[in-house]
């Protein structure tokens, strides 16, 4: 056998090994949906305070007669607020278990077909097969399995589409838009689950959907003198998706994890990252419309040039604002994470702005911990 054949074969498997590990490339995130309560209060409540822009609507008025959506966007992040109009739809059972709570974590493909047999194939559990919606705009494909929770990965497919969002949804403004505050995509998306569970979902990601374990916290890296959990981060091929997943670790008193799990009812989206270009600005603007955030001691700062090194922000600044700074081998992070937005002590938001580094702030992880475990101990939770 020659050499240039030998070569062509090894080049053939190359490629053939390259194209299984890509089997499900993901373009993105493609929208968040949340089921809630009430979706009108809850599109003004992320207008006015986030800097959404309330842009789409669906409902009675378009035809949709059991539930009522409405679409903001704020950058490249489309979020869905949705709500029943009948007491026993499988939206109303949701929220009467969890709360409001993130529903749907939509991952935007080529193929929605593609995607969802190659999952099916793997080991995914259906919720919903391949469907098409179009209108005088073209169409949008999808397809939706399961993963933790009651929580859904849903497939779409909108490069056949120049409309809104998708068919179904008409335009819609609340008058009263203001501003963003400069958030601009979803950085990462953070998913609590039972103790025991979060090396299932793991393999979950890595076998079912193509994503690398990108790195592994423990009970020695993420505790305080009374709490701790596990938590292991995995990333899809091109870095675009990254699925943190924790789970409680023993520990002295009752932890955040576990909190969350009582009140949601089980395992569920914990917080959503957002990215930003000038945390220092979106803080100042998220403040001045009422967010209210975890309060760190100032104590963190104190030896803070130190740990982290030069960065290009003011200390004074990022200390009057309570932002947490964190360095890795490539650079730095900002980072700040929001009180609870829903009544149940659930989900909240991390701002994030990211000057290089791509980890998620190990050296803030005690500090942000203890300002937990201090909203716990008010609630009585601790």
């Amino acid at each position: 056998m020659s050499k240039e054949i030998i070569l062509m074969m090894i080049d053939q498997v190359v490629k053939a090994k390259h194209k299984e590990a890509e089997f499900l490339p993901l373009l993105g995130t493609d929208h968040i949906e949340f089921y809630v309560g009430n979706a009108k209060q809850s599109a003004y409540f992320y207008e006015k305070t986030f800097g959404f822009e309330i842009i789409g609507f669906k409902g009675p008025e378009t035809g949709c007669k059991d539930h009522v959506s409405y679409l903001l966007k704020q950058g490249k992040i489309n979020l869905v607020l949705t709500a029943s109009l009948q007491p026993n739809s499988e939206i109303a059972k949701h929220v009467y278990t969890h709360g409001d709570g993130v529903k749907v974590l939509a991952l935007t493909v080529d193929d929605a077909k593609d995607a969802y047999f190659q999952t099916m194939k793997r080991g995914a559990i259906s919720v919903r097969e391949p469907f098409t919606l179009e209108n005088e705009y073209g169409s949008v494909s999808m397809a939706s399995i399961k993963t933790y929770g009651e929580t859904i990965h849903t497939f779409v497919e909108r490069k056949d589409f120049s409309g809104l969002f998708m068919p179904g949804f008409v335009p819609r403004s609340s008058g009263a838009f203001s501003k963003t505050v400069g958030l601009k995509h979803i950085d990462h998306c953070v998913g609590n689950v039972d103790e025991g569970e979060m090396n299932k979902w793991v393999k979950f990601y890595e076998e079912v959907m193509g994503f690398k374990l990108l790195v592994t916290f423990d009970d020695h890296d993420i505790s305080t003198e009374y709490t701790a959990l596990m938590s292991k981060v995995v990333a899809n091929g091109n870095g675009y998706i990254k699925f943190p997943i924790n789970e409680p670790a023993d520990g002295l008193k009752k932890s955040q994890i576990e909190e969350y799990l009582d009140f949601y009812q089980g395992a569920g989206v914990q917080h959503i990252a957002v990215a930003t270009d000038d945390i220092i600005n979106t803080v100042t603007e998220l403040r001045k419309r009422g967010v209210e955030f975890l309060y760190v001691p100032e104590v963190y700062y104190e030896d803070l040039s130190m740990r982290i090194g030069k960065i290009q922000e003011d200390m004074e600044r990022l200390k009057a604002l309570n932002i947490l700074v964190d360095r890795d081998e490539e650079g730095y992070l900002l980072q700040i994470f929001t009180k609870p937005v829903e009544d149940r002590p659930t989900l909240f938001f991390e701002i994030i702005q990211r000057r290089g580094a791509q980890s998620f702030g190990k050296g803030n992880f005690k500090a942000l911990f203890e300002a937990l475990e201090h909203e716990q101990a008010l609630r009585g939770n601790l």
